[in-house]
């Protein structure tokens, strides 16, 4: 079980740290990651971090403003956001599955069998 925290209210361009702690089941061999899912739009990738070897994935959109790191010792995951924009704006969801998957795949929602509830951000002046 996957439960996500630290969303909030934010103006733009400030920073907001999202974390993702398991429970039941070490994920030190799965790959991890955050999507997000805006009203009326699809849930998209945001950033990933496979299992072995532990690269680092990011959306376009978020690259070089958003962190994700992993805490395996501790089994939980974070998304650091910095920089924030309105568009930003959206419900974060944390996702886990086993293994590897292909690089094609890890940015899919299908990859994934394992979900938190999801923490709200509002990035807004």
């Amino acid at each position: 079980q996957l439960q996500a925290s630290g969303g909030g209210s934010v103006q733009p361009g400030g920073s907001l740290r999202l974390s993702c702690a398991a429970t039941g089941r070490a994920i030190t061999t799965y790959t991890v990651a955050w999507f997000r899912q805006a009203p009326g739009k699809e849930r998209e990738f945001v950033a990933g971090i496979r299992y072995s070897p532990r690269g680092t994935y990011y959306a376009g959109s978020v690259s070089g403003r958003f962190t994700i790191s992993r805490d395996d010792a501790k089994n939980t995951m974070n998304l650091q956001m910095n920089s924030l924009k309105a568009e930003d704006t959206a419900v974060y969801y944390c996702a886990a599955r086993p293994g590897n998957p292909a690089l094609s795949f890890l940015r899919t929602t299908m990859a994934y069998d394992n979900w938190g509830q999801g923490t709200q951000v509002t990035v807004s002046s």
